[in-house]
C-alpha cells in the first residue's frame, strides 16, 4: 500500500530546513555585526 501523506511530509521538511537556514544565517550575522561593535564573541560574557 502507497503512503499518499510523504508529499506533504516532504514539502513541511523542505520549509522547515529553508527556514532553519535563514535563522542560522540571521545568527551568523548577529555574531559578526557584535563582533565588530564591541570586539567579543559573545558580548558581556567573558
Amino acid at each position: 500500500m502507497k503512503n499518499n501523506n510523504s508529499k506533504v511530509i516532504e514539502k513541511e521538511k523542505i520549509i522547515a530546513e529553508k527556514l532553519n537556514g535563514r535563522f542560522a544565517m540571521l545568527g551568523f550575522i548577529a555574531l559578526v555585526g557584535a563582533y565588530l561593535t564591541t570586539g567579543q564573541i559573545i558580548p558581556g560574557f567573558i
